[in-house]
């Protein structure tokens, strides 16, 4: 779970925004959204500059965000993992395993229907919309919180998206490495990349 290296990693936004994190006068805003995969942080794509410029020009192209991005953007950040729920190793997914099984028996006991993995459109093949997810691990730090347990600083996963990359393939085309930070703190430092309009 603990990570030693650092990591790099881009996040999509509106230029206007970037300028002002990289000149030291604002922070990097988390998600809280019910369906964010890793839970409520601040996204980061892991090595990938490429999908960070493609997500926030998503964003720019896309009616409920439009007036949040206006100039899509991306920048890179120096990442330091510490205590990191990696969604890439067996004792995390273990853990986030148990905090199913806790969510699962607390709705069962109020009588609530859990939330549900869902498309956000008919082609969505990849239930983009991850409320069970989201609420699986916020309640997991939720948890570890409450039981004086070590926090986790960040959440890592590998999302398996998009079309087969050729007939036949179970390696996607949008495949990716997200890092969901959950504290300022573990972003040492942010940077300008290099020809991030030409991606």
């Amino acid at each position: 779970m603990r990570q030693g290296a650092f990591i790099l990693g881009y996040h999509g936004c509106d230029q206007e925004m970037a300028e002002a994190i990289l000149a030291g006068n604002q922070q990097l805003k988390p998600s809280e959204n019910e369906y964010d995969w890793l839970g409520h942080g601040i996204y980061f794509w892991e090595n990938n500059p490429k999908r960070a410029i493609d997500w926030a020009q998503y964003l720019a192209s896309t009616k409920r965000f439009k007036r949040t991005i206006k100039k899509p953007y991306a920048i890179g950040a120096i990442i330091d993992p510490g205590n990191c729920l990696d969604l890439t190793e067996s004792l995390s997914l273990k853990l986030v395993k148990e905090s199913y099984k806790w969510v699962d028996g607390a709705y069962r006991s109020l009588g609530f229907e859990l939330p549900k993995n869902k498309a956000v459109s008919h082609t969505d093949k990849d239930l983009l919309n991850r409320s069970l997810d989201c609420l699986v691990i916020n309640v997991l730090h939720d948890l570890r919180q409450h039981n004086d347990l070590p926090e986790f600083n960040n959440v890592r996963g590998a999302f398996h998206e998009g079309e087969p990359l050729y007939p036949g393939a179970c390696i996607k085309a949008k495949t990716h490495i997200q890092l969901c930070v959950r504290e300022n703190a573990s972003i040492v430092g942010v940077f300008r990349v290099k020809g991030i309009d030409k991606l």
